[in-house]
């Protein structure tokens, strides 16, 4: 492939799917479906996709296998991000966080709001940075998942995004 001066070659990156339900299986995980196919329509690789249920000690023990995995570059986790008490897939994800990125959850109700008003306001999307691996928590429905992934996900993810993308800091993320 040719490019321009000043254009970068897409990097694929590999990305883990987390579905966190007490209820989804394999065959009916929609928004997992929807990550994965945008996933692989954006040229990158699925790594992994597993599903685990509601529980603080489950999501973190699996999170911490995918931080430690060479394999795996980002994770992407579906559900339990709500305010009900089986909820809790943020507080798992900030056990593990070595560095927070609250510009994510910000950005993703502020896009959100102007789909579906204030109820975006019940999300606790969040994202942040362990062990090098970028780590996203996103809310359990599948247009959700679309919303994060086309307005967000998809460009950061992006070697070729300009000014500023996540995949050009992989190299620097574990720097002390």
């Amino acid at each position: 492939m040719t490019t321009k001066k000043n254009e970068r070659e897409f990097l694929p990156v590999n990305i883990a799917v987390l579905t966190v339900s007490d209820t989804r299986t394999k065959e009916d995980d929609k928004s997992g479906d929807t990550l994965a196919d945008r996933i692989a329509g954006a040229g990158h690789v699925l790594a992994d996709r597993d599903i685990v249920r509601d529980d603080l000690n489950a999501i973190t023990a699996k999170l911490k296998q995918w931080i430690n995995d060479p394999d795996v570059d980002v994770v992407l986790a579906t559900g339990g991000t709500g305010v009900t008490g089986r909820d809790v897939t943020p507080e798992a994800f900030h056990a593990v966080y070595e560095k927070e990125i609250p510009g994510f959850g910000e950005l993703f109700r502020m896009l959100s709001f102007e789909k579906i008003g204030t109820s975006t306001i019940q999300s606790r999307a969040t994202a942040g940075v362990a062990g090098g691996t970028y780590l996203f928590a996103l809310p359990g429905s599948p247009s959700a998942c679309r919303d994060a992934w086309d307005d967000i996900l998809v460009h950061q993810l992006d070697y070729r995004f300009k000014p500023c993308n996540f995949v050009e800091l992989m190299p620097r993320l574990m720097e002390k």
